[in-house]
């Protein structure tokens, strides 16, 4: 019974229900930290694409290529004689409960039988240690691969973090090259690796596909960012040896000597052969007559068959890579839109490492280790703790008389530290000395000292750095003030006034 194609359908379609229902009833379920967030993500994730394999073979059932259900519809449940449908509707259930009493094990075994079990797996996601389970990108790969190329420029690893997406930077003239298409096809495959990773819900091929055919209108229009059609024809004047729009007479380029000529002359095919006068002559015809129609003693030997297929093909070639290219960049900056506040995140880790001892980075390695041991550990043990109170050293929730001793239910916020939240008095006079506070005044441009401590907004912080500036310039020596000089009787005069009574003639 199981081969009968009514039965597999049906089979499928009970397959689609259950799997609808898990879906729901997963999302229903509200995650207890990150972790379980992400692994619920996956589960789904996997969920939608049994959905839509099952859809699929639906699909071909449906189409009947091979006229398989058609055959057995008309055979078991149709009948020209309407008097005869009932009767072979109770033949054919007798058939199949002869079938099963005579195998009572036999049954049709359903790809859905361990699809509860869906819901209790554990997903096999894996990440790097700098990824800190999706909290942050591990780029130094990508950061090698760029200070060590012709298009790259040195730079520290958190600067990277932050700019590795503003490929607008890079001369054009850099992008062409195999190097930089293949560190763009790296970035394009990390970056799509860490948001199925991350995001498994996201659609990334449905995003690609829109954002190819937006590509395609815009490269017809010339309105690609960094890829404008009159930057591309700029390009293509600058790539040649030598410009002929600025030189009029056959002398000017004469002056260039013999070596520059016949380069030029070698890099469009003409013969090179000859004086400086007669090479200044041979490339000076190409000013008024195209490199197609030239006189086919000009040319070097075999070389005028293939000018006009190579400049076509050339051009062709270039053309298209350039345009590939700038798909990749497109994709890429949409990633980063999509990953923006994991960009971010890892811009402030990498400035926050740089301001770590080594003692304080092993220590925050220990504890987040032990975090990640004790979110796993814990995810089957729900604390009751209606306060939200934070955890002590033991796991538990701290007591509640020290809690209000220490003020934790107050919160206190940092506009210089991009309005992050401190609470407890404790936690936010000590901040005024963390990574995070010194960053933003060194943003500022304003010294972290013991003059700014308490103060949190930057308009504050603005107005006493100028105050001390007037102060401190009010007490700097001005010798046109205070430098004295004494004329012949003995008057004493700042050199201002006596520079003045001297240009008068009256000392």
């Amino acid at each position: 019974m199981a081969s009968t194609v009514l039965e597999a359908t049906r089979a499928k379609h009970e397959d689609l229900e259950r799997l609808e229902r898990l879906a729901v009833k997963e999302l229903q379920r509200e995650p207890a930290n990150a972790r379980d967030r992400l692994y619920q993500s996956h589960r789904v994730r996997h969920m939608l694409d049994l959905v839509i394999s099952t859809s699929d073979k639906l699909v071909e059932i449906y189409e009947d290529k091979d006229n398989a259900r058609k055959d057995e519809i008309s055979n078991h449940l149709s009948s020209p004689v309407q008097a005869e449908i009932f009767p072979k509707f109770y033949d054919r259930l007798k058939e199949i409960r002869d079938y099963h009493r005579r195998n009572p094990s036999a049954r049709f075994v359903s790809a859905t039988d361990d699809f509860e079990e869906l819901l209790k797996d554990e997903p096999a996601i894996e990440f790097t240690g700098e990824e800190a389970f999706g909290r942050y990108l591990d780029l130094h790969e990508l950061y090698n691969e760029f200070i060590n190329s012709k298009f790259g420029t040195p730079m520290e690893y958190s600067a990277y973090a932050g700019t590795f997406s503003h490929v607008e930077k890079i001369a054009q003239s850099l992008k062409t090259s195999r190097q930089y298409r293949e560190y763009l096809e790296h970035i394009l495959e990390y970056l799509t690796s860490f948001l199925y990773r991350t995001e498994p819900l996201q659609d990334i091929e449905k995003i690609f596909a829109k954002l190819e055919s937006d590509f395609e209108e815009q490269w017809a229009s010339g309105k690609v960012p960094g890829w404008e059609k009159k930057d591309a024809e700029k390009e293509s004047a600058q790539e040649s040896v030598i410009d002929l729009d600025y030189y009029t007479t056959v002398e000017e380029l004469v002056e260039l000597g013999p070596e520059k000529l016949k380069e030029a002359l070698a890099a469009r095919g003409l013969k090179s052969g000859g004086t400086a006068q007669q090479r200044a002559e041979r490339l000076f015809l190409l000013k008024h007559t195209p490199l197609e129609q030239l006189d086919c003693k000009h040319f070097a030997k075999g070389a005028h068959s293939s000018v006009s297929n190579a400049t076509s093909n050339g051009n062709n070639f270039k053309d298209n890579l350039k345009k590939e290219i700038a798909l990749m960049e497109v994709k890429m900056m949409r990633l980063c839109e999509l990953l923006d506040e994991v960009i971010v995140r890892t811009k402030e880790n990498a400035e926050k490492k740089l301001t770590l001892t080594y003692e304080e980075m092993e220590a925050e390695r220990e504890e987040e280790e032990v975090q990640a041991d004790s979110e796993s550990d814990d995810e089957d043990q729900q604390i009751y703790n209606p306060l939200k109170l934070p955890m002590g050293w033991d796991g538990k929730p701290i007591p509640y008389w020290l809690y209000k001793l220490h003020g934790l239910g107050q919160e206190f916020k940092c506009e210089i530290c991009g309005n992050h939240s401190y609470w407890g008095r404790r936690a936010y006079e000590r901040h005024f000395k963390e990574w995070r506070h010194q960053h933003g005044m060194r943003c500022l441009g304003i010294p972290n000292t013991k003059n700014f401590n308490e103060i949190t907004s930057i308009q504050e912080a603005k107005e006493l750095w100028e105050k001390i500036q007037q102060r401190q310039g009010l007490n700097k020596w001005r010798p046109d003030l205070e430098e004295e000089y004494e004329d012949q009787e003995g008057n004493i005069y700042n050199k201002k006034t006596y520079t003045d009574l001297q240009r008068q003639g009256l000392i």
